[in-house]
Protein backbone atom coordinates (compact mmCIF):
# COMPACT_ATOMS: atom_id res chain seq x y z
CA UNK A 1 0.00 0.00 0.00
CA UNK A 2 1.19 3.56 -0.61
CA UNK A 3 2.48 5.43 2.41
CA UNK A 4 2.52 9.06 1.18
CA UNK A 5 -0.19 11.49 0.06
CA UNK A 6 1.31 11.65 -3.42
CA UNK A 7 1.56 7.87 -3.59
CA UNK A 8 -2.10 7.35 -2.71
CA UNK A 9 -3.21 10.04 -5.15
CA UNK A 10 -1.17 8.51 -7.97
CA UNK A 11 -2.54 5.04 -7.19
CA UNK A 12 -6.14 6.28 -7.36
CA UNK A 13 -5.40 8.38 -10.44
CA UNK A 14 -4.15 5.29 -12.29
CA UNK A 15 -7.25 3.32 -11.30
CA UNK A 16 -9.58 6.14 -12.33
CA UNK A 17 -7.88 6.59 -15.69
CA UNK A 18 -8.18 2.91 -16.55
CA UNK A 19 -11.78 2.63 -15.34
CA UNK A 20 -13.03 5.74 -17.15
CA UNK A 21 -11.28 4.79 -20.38
CA UNK A 22 -12.67 1.27 -20.29
CA UNK A 23 -16.22 2.53 -19.86
CA UNK A 24 -15.95 5.54 -22.18
CA UNK A 25 -16.59 7.99 -19.34
CA UNK A 26 -15.16 11.50 -18.94
CA UNK A 27 -12.03 11.50 -16.80
CA UNK A 28 -12.70 14.78 -15.01
CA UNK A 29 -13.92 16.03 -12.65
CA UNK A 30 -13.35 13.32 -10.07
CA UNK A 31 -16.50 12.02 -8.40
CA UNK A 32 -14.92 11.82 -4.96
CA UNK A 33 -18.01 10.41 -3.25
CA UNK A 34 -18.31 7.44 -5.62
CA UNK A 35 -14.56 6.85 -5.65
CA UNK A 36 -14.34 6.83 -1.85
CA UNK A 37 -17.11 4.29 -1.44
CA UNK A 38 -16.17 1.97 -4.31
CA UNK A 39 -12.45 1.92 -3.61
CA UNK A 40 -12.81 1.46 0.15
CA UNK A 41 -15.24 -1.45 -0.27
CA UNK A 42 -12.81 -3.26 -2.54
CA UNK A 43 -9.55 -2.54 -0.74
CA UNK A 44 -10.68 -2.24 2.88
CA UNK A 45 -13.79 -4.45 3.11
CA UNK A 46 -13.59 -4.52 6.91
CA UNK A 47 -13.53 -0.72 7.15
CA UNK A 48 -15.41 0.69 4.13
CA UNK A 49 -16.71 4.21 3.65
CA UNK A 50 -20.45 3.67 3.66
CA UNK A 51 -21.67 7.28 3.93
CA UNK A 52 -20.63 10.40 2.02
CA UNK A 53 -22.64 13.61 2.14
CA UNK A 54 -23.42 16.95 3.70
CA UNK A 55 -24.70 17.62 7.20
CA UNK A 56 -25.39 20.74 9.22
CA UNK A 57 -22.12 21.14 11.10
CA UNK A 58 -20.97 23.84 13.48
CA UNK A 59 -19.78 27.11 11.97
CA UNK A 60 -16.13 26.89 11.07
CA UNK A 61 -16.16 23.10 10.68
CA UNK A 62 -15.44 22.22 7.07
CA UNK A 63 -15.64 18.45 7.11
CA UNK A 64 -15.29 15.27 9.15
CA UNK A 65 -14.05 11.70 8.94
CA UNK A 66 -16.10 9.69 11.41
CA UNK A 67 -16.47 5.99 12.32
CA UNK A 68 -19.97 4.57 12.69
CA UNK A 69 -20.87 4.60 16.39
CA UNK A 70 -22.22 1.04 16.27
CA UNK A 71 -18.70 -0.37 16.05
CA UNK A 72 -19.30 -1.97 12.65
CA UNK A 73 -15.98 -0.65 11.34
CA UNK A 74 -17.65 1.48 8.67
CA UNK A 75 -16.71 5.11 8.09
CA UNK A 76 -18.32 8.29 6.82
CA UNK A 77 -16.88 11.39 5.19
CA UNK A 78 -18.93 14.54 5.61
CA UNK A 79 -18.82 18.15 4.47
CA UNK A 80 -20.61 21.09 6.04
CA UNK A 81 -23.97 21.42 4.30
CA UNK A 82 -23.68 25.21 4.39
CA UNK A 83 -20.86 25.15 1.82
CA UNK A 84 -22.29 26.55 -1.40
CA UNK A 85 -19.22 26.31 -3.61
CA UNK A 86 -19.08 23.02 -5.54
CA UNK A 87 -15.29 23.32 -5.78
CA UNK A 88 -14.93 23.81 -2.06
CA UNK A 89 -17.17 20.80 -1.34
CA UNK A 90 -15.18 18.66 -3.73
CA UNK A 91 -11.90 19.57 -2.10
CA UNK A 92 -13.31 18.94 1.38
CA UNK A 93 -14.41 15.43 0.41
CA UNK A 94 -11.00 14.70 -1.14
CA UNK A 95 -9.30 16.05 1.99
CA UNK A 96 -11.33 13.71 4.21
CA UNK A 97 -10.64 10.78 1.89
CA UNK A 98 -6.95 11.57 2.39
CA UNK A 99 -7.45 11.31 6.15
CA UNK A 100 -9.20 7.96 5.70
CA UNK A 101 -6.34 6.50 3.64
CA UNK A 102 -3.49 7.99 5.65
CA UNK A 103 -4.62 8.58 9.22
CA UNK A 104 -7.64 6.59 10.31
CA UNK A 105 -5.61 3.89 12.05
CA UNK A 106 -3.90 6.48 14.24
CA UNK A 107 -7.20 8.31 14.81
CA UNK A 108 -9.83 5.61 15.36
CA UNK A 109 -12.24 8.17 16.76
CA UNK A 110 -12.19 10.16 13.53
CA UNK A 111 -11.11 13.67 12.66
CA UNK A 112 -12.92 16.99 12.52
CA UNK A 113 -11.47 19.60 10.18
CA UNK A 114 -11.91 23.36 10.40
CA UNK A 115 -11.42 26.08 7.79
CA UNK A 116 -7.95 26.59 9.25
CA UNK A 117 -7.09 22.90 8.75
CA UNK A 118 -8.10 23.11 5.09
CA UNK A 119 -5.66 25.98 4.75
CA UNK A 120 -2.77 24.26 6.50
CA UNK A 121 0.00 23.13 4.16
CA UNK A 122 2.86 23.48 6.64
CA UNK A 123 3.85 19.91 7.42
CA UNK A 124 6.07 21.02 10.29
CA UNK A 125 3.13 22.72 11.99
CA UNK A 126 0.35 20.24 11.26
CA UNK A 127 1.55 17.16 9.45
CA UNK A 128 -1.72 15.28 9.00
CA UNK A 129 -3.67 18.27 7.67
CA UNK A 130 -0.86 19.15 5.27
CA UNK A 131 -0.84 15.55 4.05
CA UNK A 132 -4.62 15.51 3.52
CA UNK A 133 -4.41 18.76 1.54
CA UNK A 134 -1.55 17.47 -0.59
CA UNK A 135 -3.48 14.29 -1.35
CA UNK A 136 -6.59 16.27 -2.38
CA UNK A 137 -4.60 18.50 -4.71
CA UNK A 138 -2.85 15.61 -6.45
CA UNK A 139 -6.07 13.59 -6.75
CA UNK A 140 -8.27 16.37 -8.15
CA UNK A 141 -5.64 18.00 -10.38
CA UNK A 142 -3.03 15.40 -11.46
CA UNK A 143 0.13 17.11 -12.61
CA UNK A 144 0.42 15.32 -15.94
CA UNK A 145 -3.08 16.30 -17.01
CA UNK A 146 -2.72 19.81 -15.60
CA UNK A 147 0.49 20.38 -17.52
CA UNK A 148 -1.11 19.04 -20.70
CA UNK A 149 -3.98 21.53 -20.38
CA UNK A 150 -1.70 24.57 -20.10
CA UNK A 151 1.02 23.53 -22.54
CA UNK A 152 1.71 26.28 -25.05
CA UNK A 153 -1.05 28.55 -23.72
CA UNK A 154 -0.78 32.10 -22.46
CA UNK A 155 -2.12 32.02 -18.94
CA UNK A 156 -4.99 34.35 -18.14
CA UNK A 157 -8.20 34.35 -16.10
CA UNK A 158 -10.15 32.56 -18.84
CA UNK A 159 -7.65 29.68 -18.89
CA UNK A 160 -7.75 29.44 -15.09
CA UNK A 161 -11.55 29.44 -15.15
CA UNK A 162 -11.51 26.65 -17.72
CA UNK A 163 -9.21 24.60 -15.47
CA UNK A 164 -11.38 25.26 -12.42
CA UNK A 165 -14.38 23.96 -14.33
CA UNK A 166 -12.50 20.92 -15.61
CA UNK A 167 -11.43 19.81 -12.14
CA UNK A 168 -14.41 21.14 -10.15
CA UNK A 169 -12.22 23.28 -7.93
CA UNK A 170 -12.18 27.00 -7.20
CA UNK A 171 -10.59 29.55 -9.52
CA UNK A 172 -8.02 30.26 -6.83
CA UNK A 173 -7.17 26.57 -6.37
CA UNK A 174 -6.53 26.19 -10.10
CA UNK A 175 -4.42 29.36 -10.18
CA UNK A 176 -2.34 28.29 -7.20
CA UNK A 177 -1.78 24.87 -8.76
CA UNK A 178 -0.37 26.59 -11.84
CA UNK A 179 1.82 28.80 -9.70
CA UNK A 180 3.45 25.82 -7.99
CA UNK A 181 4.80 24.53 -11.32
CA UNK A 182 5.26 27.62 -13.50
CA UNK A 183 8.55 29.18 -14.54
CA UNK A 184 6.76 32.52 -14.86
CA UNK A 185 7.23 35.37 -12.40
CA UNK A 186 3.68 35.64 -11.10
CA UNK A 187 1.64 36.39 -8.02
CA UNK A 188 -1.92 35.86 -6.86
CA UNK A 189 -3.39 38.49 -4.55
CA UNK A 190 -6.72 38.11 -2.78
CA UNK A 191 -8.18 41.39 -1.59
CA UNK A 192 -10.92 41.93 0.93
CA UNK A 193 -12.60 45.23 1.78
CA UNK A 194 -9.77 47.25 0.24
CA UNK A 195 -6.89 45.35 1.86
CA UNK A 196 -4.67 42.44 0.83
CA UNK A 197 -6.09 39.41 2.61
CA UNK A 198 -3.32 37.08 1.42
CA UNK A 199 -0.89 36.70 -1.46
CA UNK A 200 1.31 34.02 -2.99
CA UNK A 201 4.35 34.50 -5.23
CA UNK A 202 5.65 31.85 -7.62
CA UNK A 203 9.16 30.57 -6.95
CA UNK A 204 10.70 32.59 -9.82
CA UNK A 205 9.14 35.75 -8.40
CA UNK A 206 10.27 34.87 -4.89
CA UNK A 207 13.83 34.65 -6.17
CA UNK A 208 13.41 38.28 -7.20
CA UNK A 209 12.53 39.11 -3.60
CA UNK A 210 8.96 40.13 -4.49
CA UNK A 211 6.25 38.99 -2.09
CA UNK A 212 3.64 40.39 0.27
CA UNK A 213 3.70 39.40 3.93
CA UNK A 214 0.05 40.30 4.26
CA UNK A 215 -0.56 38.07 7.24
CA UNK A 216 2.09 39.88 9.27
CA UNK A 217 1.10 43.44 8.40
CA UNK A 218 -1.98 45.30 7.21
CA UNK A 219 -1.49 46.26 3.55
CA UNK A 220 -3.92 48.27 1.44
CA UNK A 221 -4.57 47.30 -2.14
CA UNK A 222 -2.59 49.67 -4.37
CA UNK A 223 -4.89 52.59 -5.30
CA UNK A 224 -3.98 52.30 -8.98
CA UNK A 225 -4.71 48.57 -9.18
CA UNK A 226 -7.75 47.11 -10.86
CA UNK A 227 -8.59 45.40 -7.58
CA UNK A 228 -8.91 48.73 -5.82
CA UNK A 229 -10.86 50.46 -8.60
CA UNK A 230 -14.49 49.97 -9.50
CA UNK A 231 -13.92 48.66 -13.02
CA UNK A 232 -16.40 46.52 -14.91
CA UNK A 233 -16.03 42.74 -15.06
CA UNK A 234 -14.66 42.59 -18.61
CA UNK A 235 -12.00 45.20 -17.88
CA UNK A 236 -10.91 43.28 -14.81
CA UNK A 237 -10.92 39.91 -16.54
CA UNK A 238 -8.92 40.98 -19.60
CA UNK A 239 -6.62 43.02 -17.42
CA UNK A 240 -4.42 46.06 -17.64
CA UNK A 241 -0.70 46.62 -17.99
CA UNK A 242 0.51 48.84 -15.18
CA UNK A 243 3.60 50.98 -15.30
CA UNK A 244 6.24 50.39 -12.59
CA UNK A 245 5.23 51.47 -9.11
CA UNK A 246 1.62 50.27 -8.94
CA UNK A 247 2.44 46.80 -7.58
CA UNK A 248 5.59 45.65 -5.79
CA UNK A 249 8.83 45.99 -7.69
CA UNK A 250 10.03 48.62 -10.10
CA UNK A 251 8.62 46.78 -13.11
CA UNK A 252 5.56 46.85 -15.37
CA UNK A 253 2.92 44.35 -14.24
CA UNK A 254 -0.04 42.87 -16.09
CA UNK A 255 -2.94 42.57 -13.65
CA UNK A 256 -6.09 40.51 -14.25
CA UNK A 257 -8.81 40.69 -11.61
CA UNK A 258 -12.05 38.88 -10.84
CA UNK A 259 -14.61 40.44 -8.53
CA UNK A 260 -16.35 37.90 -6.33
CA UNK A 261 -20.00 37.39 -7.32
CA UNK A 262 -20.87 36.46 -3.73
CA UNK A 263 -18.97 39.27 -2.03
CA UNK A 264 -18.56 42.60 -3.81
CA UNK A 265 -15.71 43.54 -1.50
CA UNK A 266 -13.50 40.54 -2.41
CA UNK A 267 -11.17 40.34 -5.40
CA UNK A 268 -8.81 37.79 -6.93
CA UNK A 269 -5.90 39.29 -8.89
CA UNK A 270 -3.40 37.43 -11.05
CA UNK A 271 -0.24 39.47 -11.56
CA UNK A 272 2.18 38.58 -14.36
CA UNK A 273 5.65 40.15 -14.16
CA UNK A 274 8.20 40.29 -17.00
CA UNK A 275 9.97 36.97 -17.59
CA UNK A 276 13.36 38.50 -16.86
CA UNK A 277 13.92 40.32 -13.61
CA UNK A 278 15.82 43.62 -13.47
CA UNK A 279 19.55 42.96 -13.28
CA UNK A 280 19.96 43.94 -9.65
CA UNK A 281 17.45 41.26 -8.61
CA UNK A 282 18.74 38.39 -10.71
CA UNK A 283 21.09 37.06 -8.04
CA UNK A 284 18.82 37.51 -5.05
CA UNK A 285 18.94 34.49 -2.76
CA UNK A 286 16.48 34.51 0.13
CA UNK A 287 18.16 33.39 3.35
CA UNK A 288 14.78 32.27 4.60
CA UNK A 289 11.76 31.64 2.43
CA UNK A 290 9.12 34.28 3.15
CA UNK A 291 5.93 33.15 4.82
CA UNK A 292 3.48 32.03 2.16
CA UNK A 293 -0.21 31.69 2.53
CA UNK A 294 -1.44 28.19 1.86
CA UNK A 295 -2.32 26.55 -1.44
CA UNK A 296 -6.03 26.12 -0.77
CA UNK A 297 -6.58 29.00 1.66
CA UNK A 298 -9.26 30.49 -0.51
CA UNK A 299 -11.18 27.24 -0.60
CA UNK A 300 -12.48 28.29 2.81
CA UNK A 301 -13.76 31.58 1.39
CA UNK A 302 -16.81 32.30 -0.70
CA UNK A 303 -15.13 33.82 -3.73
CA UNK A 304 -13.78 31.94 -6.68
CA UNK A 305 -16.04 28.91 -6.15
Amino acid sequence: MPTTPQGWAIRLTQILSLHMAAHGLPRFPVDVAALAQDFSRQVFPDAPISMVGGLNLSKGVEGMLMPRPDGSGEWGIIYNGSIRSAGRRNFTLAHELGHYLLHRQDHPGGLQCTNRNMADWDGARNRIEAEANTFASYLLMPLDDFRAQIKGRAIDIDVMTELADRYAVSLTAATLKWMTITDKRAMIVVGKEGFIDWAWSSQPLLRSGIFYAARQTVIELPPGSLAAREVDGDTGRYGERHEPGVWLGNEPVHEMTVFSPSNEMMTISLLIYPDRAPFRWEAVELEEEPPQDTFERFMAGKAGG
